[in-house]
C-alpha cells in the first residue's frame, strides 16, 4: 500500500527534483502539494509547484498556496542568487502550463487530507516549516493521523545562510522550533551535514539528461544551479538537498539516523536559526529526540533517486 504523502515545499531547483521524484515513485501516494514562501516569494513558488506537477503528469494532485511569510518575524530571506529570480534558474516559463490552483488555503488542504486518511500520512517539509508548524499548532486533534514528518533543514555543523543556520530553518526559526521540539509526531531531520555529501556529479547528470522528456527538463533546470555551485564552491557536483529527504519519505530507512534532542535558536542575534543538539551532556534532554539523518550509502541513494526519476541505469 503506497504511503500517503503531503509535500510542503518552496520550489526551488532541488525542490523541483524532489517533487518529481515523489510524483514518479510508486511507493507513495502524493495527496497534496502546498507551496509557501522560501527560495523566492509565494507568487513564484506556487507557480513553480503548479508547473512541476504538470511536468510530472499529475493533474490529480491538488496544489494550494501556503504561507506568504514567517510566523513571527517577517525578515525576508531569499535564494534567488542560487535558484534564479523565478526559482528555477530562469527556466520556469519553459515548463508545461500550470495545473489548476486548489482554491483552499494550504492549511485547509493539509487538514482535509488528514481527516480523510485511513492510514498515517507522512508530511515531507522541504521548505520553511511555517505551514507544518501551523498545522501542528492549530489542529492538535489531527496529530495522531500524521505518521511522520520528514524535514530537509538545519545543520549540526556549519550553515549555508549564516555560519550557524541552514536556509529552511533560518527562514522561519520559530516554526522550525515548533516542529523539531515537539513530542506529538515523530520527526526525521535531514540536515546539510548529509545532503552536501550527496552531490550528483557529471556521470549521473549525464544519465539524467539521457532519460525521458521529464528527466531532460529537470537536467536543464539543474544546469544554472550547478553553475552557481561551480562558481561559489568550486565543485562540479550538485547537492539535491530536498531529493535526499524525499527519498527517505518514499523509502523509510534509506538514511541512517542519530537520535538527538534539538533546539532552534530563535533570538535575533548571529546564532538565529541554528539547530543546536543536546549530546546528553546537560542532564535530561531539553526536548524529545529527533532522528537526525547523518549517514547513508550515498552512491546507492543517488542511484535510487535517478531510477525513480526515470533516468537509465548506469
Amino acid at each position: 500500500m503506497p504511503i500517503p504523502l503531503i509535500i510542503d515545499t518552496d520550489p526551488g531547483v532541488d525542490d523541483a527534483v524532489a517533487l518529481v521524484l515523489a510524483l514518479r515513485s510508486p511507493e507513495v501516494d502524493v495527496r497534496a502539494v502546498v507551496a509557501a514562501f522560501g527560495n523566492v516569494g509565494l507568487d513564484r513558488t506556487l507557480d513553480n509547484a503548479r508547473r512541476l506537477v504538470a511536468l510530472a503528469g499529475r493533474p490529480d494532485v491538488p496544489v494550494a498556496a501556503g504561507a506568504a511569510r514567517p510566523v513571527v518575524h517577517d525578515r525576508p530571506v531569499r535564494a534567488a542568487e542560487v535558484h534564479g529570480d523565478d526559482g528555477l534558474g530562469g527556466l520556469a516559463h519553459t515548463l508545461p502550463d500550470r495545473v489548476p490552483l486548489d482554491p483552499r488555503p494550504g492549511i485547509d488542504v493539509m487538514t482535509d487530507v488528514l481527516r480523510a486518511a485511513t492510514e498515517p500520512v507522512t508530511i515531507a517539509s522541504i521548505g520553511p516549516l511555517t505551514d507544518t508548524a501551523l498545522l501542528l499548532a492549530t489542529h492538535p486533534e489531527l496529530v495522531d493521523r500524521i505518521g511522520r514528518i520528514v524535514v530537509m533543514g538545519g545543520a549540526i555543523g556549519a550553515g549555508n545562510v549564516t555560519g550557524a543556520a541552514e536556509f529552511n530553518v533560518y527562514a522561519d526559526p520559530e516554526a522550525a522550533h515548533r516542529v523539531l521540539a515537539q513530542a506529538e509526531v515523530p520527526v526525521t531531520l535531514v540536515p546539510l551535514d548529509l545532503t552536501l555529501r550527496c552531490a550528483v556529479g557529471e556521470e549521473r547528470l549525464a544519465r539524467l539528461a539521457a532519460g525521458d522528456a521529464v528527466c531532460h527538463r529537470l537536467d536543464a533546470l539543474i544546469e544554472p544551479y550547478r553553475g552557481w555551485y561551480r562558481r561559489t564552491h568550486g565543485m562540479d557536483g550538485v547537492p539535491l538537498h530536498d531529493a535526499v529527504a524525499l527519498l527517505e519519505a518514499i523509502v523509510p530507512g534509506t538514511l541512517r539516523p542519530t537520535s538527538l534532542s534539538l533546539q532552534v535558536a530563535c533570538d535575533l542575534g548571529p546564532a538565529r536559526g541554528a539547530t543546536v543538539p543536546d549530546h546528553g551532556r546537560t542532564g535530561a534532554p531539553v526536548s524529545p529526540p529527533v532522528d537526525v539523518a547523518l549517514d547513508a550509502d550515498v552512491p546507492a541513494l543517488l542511484d535510487a533517486v535517478l531510477t525513480r526519476l526515470g533516468a537509465p541505469t548506469g
